[in-house]
């Protein structure tokens, strides 16, 4: 699934509950830009997404336009595609 500032992939799996991980390419930014874009979609995922799912695994992977995405709009897409996936 695709949004204008993430690409999500998930799978279902055999018990237990959600799990995610998160792909932030380079993109010629700093670390300090990937670490930050990072823990943003961590705690999205944590507050957010990870209750509201079943047993699956996800992958998030962010585009280069999130970097510049501000948080309010990072929660909206990653919670309408929870909202598709649940």
């Amino acid at each position: 699934m695709r949004t204008p500032h993430l690409e999500l992939a998930w799978r279902p799996r055999e018990g237990g509950g959600p799990r995610a991980a998160i792909v932030v390419p380079r993109y010629h930014y700093g670390a300090v830009a990937r670490n930050r874009l990072r823990r943003r979609l961590r705690e999205i995922l944590r507050r957010e997404v990870l209750p509201a799912l079943g047993a699956v695994d996800l992958v998030v992977r962010a585009k280069r336009s999130a970097y510049a995405a501000p948080f309010a709009v990072l929660r909206g897409e990653l919670a309408a595609a929870a909202g598709r996936l649940a």
